[in-house]
């Protein structure tokens, strides 16, 4: 195994092996399994292996991939009010793709262990300085209005930054670019069986497991209704599924569309 392979484990080294395989493609098409979304060899995804195994952020990639709809300024101060040293989040995976013949975005959050689904919110330390507390409370608007826009057709969705801030910040950010026009698909991928990452948290045996996970977890935050539904936040809709894939390699994966 080579060394870029050893540097990594759990759910981000899963990714980089999957996205490495030629037919991948076909097999995030196969996985996300809705009528109507197509993924072709012409898609551009991120991370794409080993030797480019950065994570996109969609202040970056929106814009290269949407000029028409989405500037880096229309995300990037959305949720940030100063540049400097803060980010926005990382994606384990992006890909592009088309959703009811109109070019948009699959985007990855993906799980390998029970430990890996944080319920914390985002802290703030007590000596913060001025520039990141005023990125602390824009941080926060931006969560509120996406949960205030869905919540209008989602009674009982309650995204903050003060709880589940993972989880809120990634149903926020698909909110906001299917807003300016760009549909998105929101996956939460549970990689099964890796026993590699046991010292760490449980692993997650089997696609019933991930579902129960993953009801416990987003039971207070988001109504069961949210999921397997297209909702439409302006100028484009956004769904959010649950899959799962086993992480058998090199034997053809099993997928599970829980």
């Amino acid at each position: 195994m080579s060394s870029r392979r050893l540097k990594y484990r759990g759910s981000r080294k899963h990714i980089l092996d999957w996205v490495e395989q030629e037919d991948f493609p076909y097999q995030l098409k196969k996985l996300t399994n809705l009528p109507g979304v197509e993924i072709e060899h012409n898609d551009r995804w991120a991370p794409i292996g080993y030797r480019d195994p950065d994570e996109a952020r969609l202040e970056q990639f929106g814009p290269t991939e949407f000029p028409n709809l989405v500037t880096s300024n229309s995300l990037r101060y959305w949720w940030l009010v100063h540049n400097g040293r803060a980010n926005t989040p990382n994606w384990d995976l992006v890909s592009t793709c088309t959703i009811a013949k109109t070019r948009g975005l699959i985007l990855v959050e993906a799980k390998a262990n029970d430990n890996e689904l944080d319920t914390a919110g985002k802290p703030l330390k007590p000596d913060a300085s001025d520039k990141s507390r005023e990125n602390h409370k824009r941080i926060g608007q931006a969560i509120k209005e996406a949960s205030d826009d869905l919540g209008r057709h989602m009674p009982g969705l309650n995204l903050s930054r003060e709880t589940h801030y993972q989880l809120a910040n990634r149903v926020a950010w698909s909110w906001k670019v299917a807003s300016l026009g760009v549909p998105a698909v929101l996956i939460y991928l549970g990689f099964l069986g890796d026993q590699g990452i046991a010292d760490v948290g449980e692993p997650i045996h089997d696609s019933g497991h991930w579902l129960c996970l993953m009801k416990n977890y987003t039971k207070q935050i988001l109504p069961d209704s949210f999921f397997n539904r297209w909702l439409f936040c302006g100028d484009a809709a956004m769904q959010m599924i649950l899959r799962s894939r086993t992480i058998t390699d090199p034997s053809p994966p099993r997928y599970s569309t829980v």
